[in-house]
C-alpha cells in the first residue's frame, strides 16, 4: 500500500525532546519599555474630530487588539475618565501589521495582535460640544514577545483640542505610594552576596545542534544508510582527486537543497503560520492521525513515498553528469529518502519556526544537511573507510520499527495539545502516561525479540548493540512507570522532568485532590491559598509580611503572572526538587504577587511616584515591583527577612536547579547571620 505525500508539517519525537531539553534561556533585563504611546488628533469638521493613539513597538514585540477574545492576553483598551465636552462616534478603528490565530503563550487561545515592524494606530471619531474641555483617560495594553509577556500597563493621556496646556489637567484617583524605603535602601547593599544572574540570551546554536542530531538519526535509517557506499563507489571510479572533488560537490549539494527547503517553507507559510500549527487544536488532531499513519508505515504495514515520477525525472537529470548531474543525484537522495526523513525534517522546520525567527528553519536545515553530507565527503576522500561501515541488513529495519514506536508515542502528544487547548479534559495525566507505558512495553518486547513486524528477519541471536538498546528501552519503561508515584509532599504525581513540557501537567489529572489549607490561617489571612505544586502561599503583600513576622520566617517574594511561561518552567522543573520544595513550604513564607491579575480594585488609584493609573490587582503589584526593584519582567524572585531586609540580589528566570538551590541557601544563611 502506498500513501501520497502530505504537505502537512510534521514533528518527530527527537524534535520535541530536544526542543524542550535544550530550550534556550531568556535574558533578564531592568525596566523593559518595548512600547511607546503618543496621542494626537485630526480635525474633520467644525464639530467632528478624530483622536489618534499611536504605539511604536520594538521589533520582536507585539500588542493585542481591542477585539481579541477572552481567555488570552489583556486586550488594548481606551478608557475616558473625563470627556465632558465630547461624545464618541462609533467604534475605534485599528491599523497596523495585524495577525490572528492561536497563541502558544496562552495555551493556544485565539488572539489578534499587532506586530512591531510597523506602528499600531487606533483612531476614534468624536463629536465635540465644548472644545475647551480636555479629554482625559488612559490606554491599557499588554505586550509580549515570543517567550514572555509584561504585565498590563496603563499610559495616561490628556488631549486638549483648543491648544491649551495639557499639563494643567488633573489625572483623577487616590494617590498610592508603594515605595518601601526598607526595601529600596536594603537593595543597594543586600545582606547576602548572591543572585543577580546574567542569563544566556537566545541564539541559534541549539537550533543548529537540534538539526544536526536529527540528520545523524536520519543517517541510520534504511532509506539513507545503504546510499553511502553506493554513492561513494560511484565517485571513486575515476581518479582519487576527482572522487574527492565530486564527493564534496555532492555533499555541498545536499546542504544547498535542504537549506533552500528551509527558506522555501518559511517563505511560503511564514514563521507565524508554522508557529500556529504547533498549538492549534485542529492541526494537532490532524498531526495525531498523520503520525499514527507514519508509525504503522515504519512498522512495515505499508510504504509512504513521494510520486515515483518525481524521483524518475530527477534521476534522468543526474545521468547528464557534470555539476548539474551531481546536484540532481543529491536531489534524488532527498526524494527517495523521504519516507524516513520526512517526519524528522518536519519536526525540525516546525520547532525552528516556533521561535519566530525567519532564519530558524534555514539554520536547522543547515545542521540537518551537514550531518547527512559529512559522511559522503569523508568516505569519498578516504574510500578505505567504507570497510569499517557495518553491513546493511535487518538492523536498519529495527531502527525503522523503533522510530515507529517513537512516532506512535508522539502522536498522543499532539492529541494532548488538542485536548488541553480545547478543554476536552479526556486525555489527562494518568491516561496519557498509561498509553506511553504500553508503547514502551511494546518497544521493549520488540527489541528483546519477543514480537515481530512484517519486514523483520528471523532473529537467531540478539546482538550486543540490540541488547544495549533493549536495556535502554527497559530503563525508560521503568522511568515512565515511576511517573505514577505520588509525591507525598506535593500530593500530586511526581512529574517526569525528562519529559517536562511533553506530558500533561501532573496537576491535570483525574484522581488526586489538592490538600486542605489550615482554616485558622485562612480565616486570619484571606489571601492565604495554594500556589504552584500545592505550596501554601499568600497573594497580598501585607498579609504575607504579617504572617512572616508572626511565625518568624523569612519571605520568598515571587513576582509572577498567570501568562508567564518562564514562571511555569521554574515551578515545574525547579520548585518540585525535594530540597527546594521543602524549603519553600517549611522554611520560607511564599508570597506570590500576580502582576497580570485583572481583578478590579475597590477604588481608582494613581501611582504617586509614576503618575500612572492603577485600576486592578495586577497593576498594583506591577507598580510595587517597579518602584521598589526597578524591574518589570516576570518572574522575579526576591529573598527578604521579615524586617524587609533583602537577603540577596533578586534574580529572574534561569533554568538551573543547582544554582537556584544555592541561591536559596545563600538567602537562608544570610537570614540566620542577622
Amino acid at each position: 500500500m502506498t500513501l501520497p505525500f502530505s504537505n502537512t508539517i510534521y514533528r518527530s519525537t527527537l524534535g520535541i525532546l530536544l526542543f524542550f531539553l535544550l530550550g534556550s534561556q531568556m535574558s533578564f533585563a531592568q525596566i523593559l519599555e518595548p512600547v511607546k504611546w503618543e496621542t494626537s488628533f485630526n480635525k474633520i469638521s467644525d464639530s467632528d474630530y478624530e483622536l489618534i493613539f499611536t504605539a511604536e513597538i520594538d521589533d520582536e514585540w507585539n500588542v493585542y487588539s481591542q477585539f481579541t477574545g477572552e481567555g488570552g492576553p489583556v486586550p488594548t483598551a481606551i478608557y475616558y475618565d473625563s470627556i465632558k465636552g465630547a461624545e464618541l462616534i462609533g467604534d475605534a478603528e485599528e491599523f497596523g501589521h495585524r495577525k490572528e490565530g492561536p497563541d502558544p503563550l496562552f495555551e493556544g487561545t485565539n488572539v489578534i495582535k499587532f506586530l512591531g515592524d510597523e506602528a499600531f494606530v487606533i483612531k476614534q471619531k468624536i463629536r465635540v460640544t465644548d472644545i475647551s474641555e480636555p479629554i482625559i483617560g488612559a490606554v491599557e495594553f499588554m505586550t509580549c514577545d515570543d517567550t514572555r509577556c509584561l504585565p498590563p500597563t496603563f499610559v495616561d493621556f490628556v488631549i486638549t483640542l483648543d491648544g491649551s496646556d495639557a499639563s494643567a489637567a488633573v489625572i483623577e484617583g487616590e494617590a498610592l505610594d508603594q515605595r518601601n524605603m526598607n526595601i529600596i535602601n536594603s537593595l543597594q547593599d543586600p545582606v547576602g552576596d548572591c543572585g543577580e544572574v546574567t542569563e544566556i540570551s537566545q541564539n541559534f546554536f541549539y537550533t543548529f545542534l537540534f538539526g544536526f542530531l536529527g540528520g545523524l538519526l536520519a543517517l541510520l535509517t534504511p532509506c539513507v544508510f545503504p546510499m553511502i557506499p553506493l554513492t561513494v563507489s560511484f565517485f571513486t571510479k575515476d581518479t582519487k582527486r576527482s572522487g574527492l572533488v565530486n564527493g564534496l560537490i555532492y555533499g555541498g549539494s545536499i546542504i544547498v537543497i535542504y537549506v533552500l527547503l528551509g527558506l522555501l517553507i518559511t517563505g511560503v507559510f511564514g514563521a507565524e503560520a508554522l508557529n500556529r500549527l504547533s498549538t492549534n487544536w485542529i492541526a494537532n488532531t490532524i498531526f495525531f492521525a498523520v503520525f499514527i499513519i507514519f508509525a504503522f508505515s515504519f512498522f512495515g504495514y505499508y510504504e509512504i513515498t513521494l510520486p515515483s515520477s518525481w524521483s524518475s525525472k530527477s534521476d534522468k537529470m543526474a545521468d547528464k553528469g557534470g555539476l548539474l548531474g551531481i546536484f540532481f543525484m543529491a536531489f534524488t537522495l532527498a526524494l527517495v529518502s523521504f519516507s524516513c526523513t520526512g517526519p524528522i525534517i518536519g519536526s525540525a522546520i516546525v520547532q525552528a519556526a516556533s521561535s519566530g525567527s525567519y532564519l530558524g528553519p534555514a539554520i536547522v536545515m543547515l545542521g540537518f544537511s551537514l550531518a547527512l553530507a559529512i559522511p559522503f565527503g569523508l568516505f569519498a576522500a578516504f574510500p578505505s573507510w567504507l570497510n569499517s561501515l557495518p553491513r546493511s541488513g535487518s538492523w536498519m529495519n529495527s531502527v525503522k520499527v523503533v522510530l515507529g514506536f517513537l512516532e506512535l508515542a508522539l502522536a498522543f502528544k499532539f492529541l494532548s495539545v488538542a485536548d488541553m487547548t480545547n478543554h476536552w479534559g479526556f486525555l489527562k495525566y494518568e491516561l496519557f502516561l498509561g498509553l506511553w507505558v504500553l508503547i514502551a512495553i511494546g518497544m521493549t518486547l520488540y527489541l528483546f525479540g519477543l514480537i515481530k513486524f512484517p519486514h523483520d528477519s528471523p532473529i537467531k541471536k540478539l546482538s550486543p548493540v540490540r541488547l544495549g538498546f533493549a536495556g535502554i528501552s527497559l530503563v525508560t519503561l521503568v522511568y515512565l512507570v515511576s511517573g505514577f508515584f505520588v509525591n507525598q509532599k506535593t500530593e500530586t504525581y511526581r512529574g517526569l522532568s525528562l519529559f517536562s513540557g511533553i506530558l500533561p501537567p501532573a496537576g491535570y489529572n483525574f484522581l488526586l485532590k489538592p490538600p486542605a489549607l489550615d482554616p485558622a490561617i485562612k480565616q486570619e489571612f484571606p489571601s492565604y491559598t495554594l500556589c504552584a505544586n500545592n505550596i501554601p502561599c499568600f497573594k497580598e503583600y501585607d498579609e504575607g509580611l504579617a504572617y512572616a513576622k508572626k511565625v518568624n520566617k523569612p519571605i520568598f517574594l515571587d513576582f509572577t503572572g498567570y501568562g508567564c511561561v518562564n514562571c511555569r518552567k521554574t515551578e515545574d522543573k525547579i520548585w518540585v526538587k525535594d530540597e527546594i520544595y521543602s524549603a519553600l513550604k517549611n522554611d520560607w513564607v511564599l508570597l506570590s504577587l500576580y502582576c497580570d491579575d485583572d481583578k478590579k480594585l475597590d477604588k481608582q488609584y494613581v501611582s504617586a511616584s509614576r503618575n500612572t493609573k492603577i485600576k486592578n490587582v495586577g497593576n498594583k503589584w506591577a507598580d510595587f515591583q517597579i518602584v521598589n526593584f526597578e524591574k518589570n519582567a516576570q518572574p522575579l524572585y526576591v529573598m527578604m527577612s521579615n524586617e524587609e531586609e533583602i537577603l540577596g540580589h533578586p534574580r529572574g528566570y534561569y533554568d538551573d536547579a543547582k544554582a537556584y538551590k544555592e541561591f536559596m541557601e545563600c538567602g537562608t544563611t544570610a537570614n540566620e547571620a542577622q
